[in-house]
């Protein structure tokens, strides 16, 4: 049977039965709105997307956004505080067209960091996190720079470890913890500075969605063929979603490449 927006509607909704939710199935925008009643705040669904990742990973797909609405739902209406837990507070990279307002209307605390990405600022709680937003910090008085060097300082002390591997002669490195801030290791500089050391070609780099890091030292024009199907494919399967682009980095900067099939990246 072919997977139809309605169709998947009717699994997520079996699946999240017992909850006291209520679905909205938008048709023409294709999306499907689950809200905790009580609270009226609640998630938006793209439907395409799931389906997309339906199609691949049947099951497994399906648990995932499952998982994601819970945990979302869950901690909307609690009050978190920022004062005693600045060793839970780490930096998340996000898309450019993410949103920068809570769905209440209150701004969400971020800073530019390429064309195609922004940095936003998160409360780790556990098994999900709450984004940081402007009532948070003035409740307790934080400041935008105290929350960023608190985030930095804990985002160098996460593990560095990754895989490795080899495909037509360039070396792809592949960061995939499955923390929440795989893309975020994109930030620290000593790592990225430690890599540039050991590359033979040029340094790119890559953050399809939340949950991975690519690094690849790229030798030769199929590399970037690679990196580029590489990153789409991820890009597709992810949660969260940053940006199918990849990076060159050099002189510690990040620079968007486009990459147009067998040709060199411009």
């Amino acid at each position: 049977m072919k997977m139809t927006s309605r169709i998947m509607v009717e699994k997520i909704k079996e699946k999240l039965a017992e909850r006291d939710w209520t679905f909205s199935f938008d048709r023409e925008k294709d999306t499907l709105r689950i809200e905790n009643s009580s609270l009226n705040k609640g998630v938006t669904l793209s439907l395409p997307g799931i389906i997309a990742k339906w199609e691949t990973r049947k099951e497994d797909a399906l648990i995932e956004v499952v998982y994601y609405v819970e945990e979302a739902l869950s901690v909307m209406g609690d009050s978190h505080t920022l004062s005693g837990k600045e060793k839970s507070i780490f930096p998340v990279i996000r898309s450019t067209s993410f949103t920068k307002e809570t769905s209440d209307g209150v701004p969400l605390l971020f800073l530019a960091h390429t064309a195609e990405t922004r940095i936003y600022y998160a409360l780790d709680l556990g098994t999900t996190y709450k984004l940081i937003d402007q009532t948070m910090m003035e409740k307790e008085n934080w400041t935008a720079e105290r929350i960023k060097e608190s985030a930095m300082f804990n985002l160098r002390s996460l593990e560095t470890k990754y895989k490795e591997d080899s495909v037509a002669g360039n070396t792809f490195y592949f960061f995939n913890s499955n923390d929440g801030y795989d893309a975020s290791r994109i930030l620290n500089d000593s790592l990225l500075l430690a890599f540039q050391e050991k590359m033979e070609g040029n340094m790119a780099v890559a953050v399809p969605h939340q949950d991975v890091l690519i690094v690849v030292d790229v030798k030769n024009e199929t590399g970037y063929d690679i990196l580029a199907q590489l990153t789409m494919s991820f890009f597709a399967s992810g949660t969260i979603p940053i940006t199918a682009l990849s990076f060159l980095y050099e002189k510690e900067e990040l620079e968007p490449i486009f990459i147009l099939g067998k040709n060199k990246p411009k």
